[in-house]
Parts: C-alpha cells; sequence; structure tokens
C-alpha cells in the first residue's frame, strides 16, 4: 500500500484560539457563577414574559419546592412589594435545561 504524508500550514487570526469542546463548556459554566439574574434577566434568556414564567416554572408546586431558597432552592421569591426576584444564574441555567420537557408538557 502507497502513503502519503502531507504537512499542511492552517494560519489562524492573532484574535483567535483552538480549545477543545470540554474547555470551552466550562468556560461557558463559569460565565454563570457568581452571578444573579433579576426577573428580567430571566425573561431575556428564555424569551418569555414574567406571567408566563411565573405560571409556568416558579408557581406550580412540582418547581418551587425544588426552587425556593426557603426549601435550599436557588431562587429568591419576593415575601412583599417593592421586593425583586433573584435568581442563582448558574443553577437556574442548569434547571432549565434539565427540566425543558417538564416546563413545556
Amino acid at each position: 500500500m502507497q502513503q502519503l504524508s502531507v504537512t499542511l500550514t492552517i494560519p489562524i487570526p492573532a484574535d483567535s484560539i483552538i480549545i477543545s469542546k470540554v474547555e470551552l463548556e466550562k468556560l461557558k459554566k463559569a460565565q454563570l457563577v457568581g452571578v444573579y439574574w433579576s426577573m428580567k434577566d430571566l425573561e431575556n434568556r428564555i424569551n418569555r414574559k414574567n406571567e408566563w414564567i411565573k405560571e409556568n416554572i416558579l408557581y406550580p408546586s412540582k418547581f418551587r419546592k425544588m426552587l425556593d431558597v426557603g426549601s435550599d432552592g436557588f431562587v429568591f421569591y419576593p415575601k412583599s412589594k417593592g421586593q425583586t426576584w433573584s435568581f442563582q444564574a448558574s443553577k437556574m441555567a442548569a434547571f432549565l435545561e434539565k427540566h425543558f420537557k417538564d416546563i413545556f408538557s
């Protein structure tokens, strides 16, 4: 069998780097660590209005038990008028990924 050996040079622009997919995923996850979302941030993230988010994610008891910071969750539910919602971004993003089917069924 014949073989051909080739050396190939591919230029990489100075403003670019090559990283593994694993490293890319780690970087994406690290972006959310220590970040808190407001309700507006969550609306923008999932492209739904707060009424829909409350009705389909935050208030159903099957999710509230997991989400409410009062039950060791990662969502602060306002207790009085003037308080704002707060979401631990990394955990909320993971929850949305994991429960997509449950939310939309």
